[in-house]
C-alpha cells in the first residue's frame, strides 16, 4: 500500500482493487466487476444516528405529553367557578329564562362533563373539524388563519434579535470578564431580568409611543388605513424589540457564563502556553465549544418568549394569537383554548427538539436526554 500526499492510494489484491479508509469513511471499492460503497462510519455518521433517535424518543414523549396536556386543559376550565354560558351571552344574559338558558347550553354542547366534551373536541381532530370558537363566533380553523401569521412574524423576528444580541453581548463579556464592559454588560442584564415583561412594555410605550413619539402604541396599522408593508414594519418595531429584550438577561447571562468557563480549561490554557495569538485562542477554542451549550440555552427559553409574545400582542393590541389565548380562556371556549394550549405545547417540544439536536450535531459528546 502506497501513500502519497496524505491520502491511502488504492492497491490491487488477487484481481481487484481495494481502498481502506480515509478520514473516517470507506471509499467505493470494486470486487468482481462490481462497486461496493461500504457503510461510512465516523463521529458525523455516529451524530446522525444519535439525532435520529433522539427524535424518535422525544416523538413517543410528545403524543401522550399533548393528550395530558389538551385533558388538562378541559378539566381546569371545568372546575372554573365561572359559566361558559354567561361569557358566551355576555351583556344580554339577563334576558333569557332558565328554560331558555338550558336549551342553549344543550344545543351548544356546554351540558356534557368535560371528559365527554374532550372526547367530543378529540373526534373532530381526527375528522379535520377543529370545532366553533364561542369567543369569536367563528371556527377555530379560521380563528388560526388570521392570527398564527402574525404571531409568528412577531416571534421569530424577536427570536432572531434576541439571539443574534445575547451572542455579541454573552461572547463579548465572557471574553473580556472582570473588566468594565463585562460589568456593565452584566449589571445590565441582571436589571432587566428583574423587571416583569407586561412592566417594560408598558414603559416603552409610555417613553417610545406617548412621550417621544417615535413609534406607533398599538394595532397593525393606523386607524382607517389600510394594512400595508411599511405601516407593519413601523407598528412592528417597538414590540419586537421590547419582546426581544424580555429575553435577553438570561441569554446574555448564560453565554457568557460558559465562555468564561471555556477560559479556564486546559485545552485553552494549552493553546496560551504555546503563544498562539488571542484571537486564534477565541475564535478556535473558546467560542466553538460555547455554541452547543448556547442553543441548549435558547431551547429551554421557549416558553418564556411564547408567554412574553402573548404579554406584548395584548399590551400592543396585536392581532395575534396572544389576544386569543386571553379571549379563549376568560369566556372558557374550550375548542380554542384546549387547541392554541396543545399548539403553543408543540412549538415548545419542537424548539427544544431543534436546539438538542443541532447541539448533538455541532459536538457529539453532548448527551441532550441526560
Amino acid at each position: 500500500m502506497a501513500r502519497a500526499s496524505g491520502f491511502i492510494a488504492p492497491r490491487r489484491v488477487s484481481g481487484f482493487i481495494a481502498r481502506r479508509r480515509v478520514s473516517g469513511f470507506f471509499v467505493p471499492r470494486r470486487v468482481s466487476g462490481f462497486f461496493v460503497r461500504s457503510r461510512p462510519s465516523g463521529p458525523r455518521a455516529r451524530s446522525r444516528s444519535r439525532v435520529g433517535g433522539l427524535i424518535a424518543r422525544r416523538l413517543a414523549i410528545a403524543i401522550p405529553l399533548a393528550v395530558l396536556v389538551s385533558l388538562s386543559v378541559f378539566a381546569l376550565a371545568a372546575a372554573s367557578p365561572f359559566d361558559p354560558l354567561d361569557a358566551y351571552l355576555g351583556a344580554h344574559g339577563d334576558g333569557f329564562t332558565e328554560v331558555q338558558r338550558d336549551q342553549l347550553r344543550e344545543r351548544l354542547g356546554m351540558d356534557r362533563s368535560w371528559f365527554g366534551a374532550w372526547w367530543s373536541w378529540v373526534g373532530g381532530l381526527v375528522h379535520g373539524d377543529f370545532g366553533e370558537s364561542r369567543s369569536y363566533r367563528q371556527p377555530v380553523a379560521r380563528v388560526l388563519a388570521e392570527r398564527l401569521p402574525w404571531s409568528l412574524l412577531l416571534g421569530a423576528l424577536a427570536g432572531l434579535l434576541a439571539l443574534v444580541m445575547a451572542a455579541v453581548l454573552g461572547a463579548w463579556a465572557g471574553l473580556r470578564r472582570g473588566r468594565l464592559l463585562d460589568r456593565v454588560i452584566s449589571a445590565t442584564a441582571i436589571v432587566l431580568q428583574s423587571v416583569p415583561p407586561f412592566v417594560l412594555a408598558l414603559g416603552g410605550v409610555l417613553v417610545f409611543a406617548s412621550t417621544l413619539r417615535w413609534l406607533p402604541a398599538s394595532g397593525l396599522t393606523d386607524a382607517g388605513a389600510q394594512v400595508s408593508a411599511g405601516s407593519t414594519v413601523r407598528h412592528l418595531v417597538l414590540p419586537v424589540i421590547l419582546l426581544a429584550v424580555t429575553q435577553l438577561p438570561w441569554l446574555v447571562l448564560g453565554l457568557r457564563e460558559t465562555v468564561s468557563r471555556g477560559l479556564d480549561g486546559d485545552a485553552v490554557k494549552g493553546a496560551r502556553a504555546r503563544g498562539l495569538p488571542w484571537r486564534v485562542v477565541a475564535f478556535r477554542h473558546v467560542l466553538p465549544v460555547s455554541i452547543a451549550p448556547f442553543l441548549a440555552l435558547c431551547g429551554g427559553r421557549l416558553p418564556e418568549l411564547v408567554v412574553g409574545a402573548t404579554i406584548i400582542e395584548t399590551v400592543f393590541s396585536w392581532p395575534g394569537l396572544g389576544a386569543a389565548v386571553v379571549d379563549s380562556a376568560r369566556a372558557l371556549d374550550f375548542p380554542l383554548l384546549a387547541l392554541l394550549t396543545l399548539l403553543i405545547t408543540l412549538v415548545v417540544l419542537l424548539g427544544n427538539l431543534a436546539a438538542d439536536a443541532a447541539g448533538v450535531l455541532i459536538d457529539p459528546r453532548i448527551d441532550a436526554d441526560g
